[in-house]
């Protein structure tokens, strides 16, 4: 209990909001390194993913490379490429782009595989649709296939968005800052209030992103892709007065003997065999 309020007390302290290692520095240290990342994971993976989902080849290429990505550390890769840039004396641009590369590695694979399946799950007669209205493969790609891919290019997006908030965490290990600087230095001064209070803000960092996304996503996809919204748990029943109530409950049934037979041939048939 004493780490939470302790924890409330380091958030609330104004001394954190200001100056060079304030929450909103780090804040935007940490959405710098996000855009960079999904900025050129985008430009990479959405030609890629969508060039073979159209023309139907390389999808063992496709699940190879997004999986042999996933299997690598971030963290090794990042001090892998940062030795590699130390030694070529590069500086903090080349620090800032050893961090950049190691989230690429995560932000590449959801939006690739995502692209690839949107453009593949389009349906067929609508391809054909543009192909008959003399489309080129590029149009058909630009304007008909993309638009239609573009939810689960989203979805991809917003999955990639979370992991790189998440993993960019490890950027102070190699003095950088961002979000992460509150749980590097929280963990090596046993300082667990801050530790906490930089995870803490690393989760609503990833919430709010994903939810600004999602809102973008509503935006610029067709409403006609869009997964209709759940509809309330009650359904509203229709005010009906007592007496119509009794009165539709006491009404007899109408019987095909009540009405006017069709065939003219047996309505008399009917009537006798009613009669008797």
């Amino acid at each position: 209990m004493n780490v939470f309020s302790g924890v409330w007390d380091w958030l609330t302290d104004g001394a954190h909001w200001t100056g060079e290692s304030g929450i909103p520095t780090r804040v935007l240290e940490h959405l710098e390194y996000t855009a960079l990342t999904l900025l050129a994971a985008i430009i990479i993976a959405v030609p890629l993913g969508a060039w073979i989902g159209h023309i139907g080849r390389g999808a063992g290429i496709v699940g190879m490379l997004a999986n042999s990505l996933r299997a690598l550390p971030s963290f090794g890769v990042l001090i892998l490429l940062t030795v590699w840039a130390l030694d070529r004396a590069w500086g903090t641009g080349g620090l800032l782009a050893a961090t950049v590369v190691t989230l690429l590695i995560l932000a590449i694979p959801p939006i690739l595989t995502n692209t690839y399946a949107g453009v593949r799950a389009v349906d067929p007669a609508v391809r054909d649709a543009a192909r008959g209205m003399g489309m080129s493969p590029m149009t058909q790609l630009l304007r008909v296939e993309l638009p239609n891919a573009l939810p689960l290019i989203m979805a991809g997006i917003r999955s990639a968005y979370l992991q790189v908030v998440a993993t960019a965490v490890i950027a102070p290990y190699i003095s950088l800052g961002g979000l992460g600087t509150y749980v590097y230095y929280g963990l090596s001064q046993q300082d667990y209030p801050q530790m906490t209070a930089g995870a803490v803000l690393i989760a609503l960092l990833a919430i709010a992103g994903d939810l600004l996304l999602a809102g973008i996503a509503r935006l610029i996809v067709s409403p006609g892709l869009q997964i209709p919204r759940r509809r309330a748990w009650y359904r509203r029943r229709p005010n009906v007065s007592p007496a119509a109530a009794t009165t539709a409950a006491v009404e007899p049934a109408s019987t095909d003997l009540d009405s006017e037979p069709n065939d003219p041939d047996t309505a008399g048939d009917d009537r006798r065999a009613a009669a008797r």
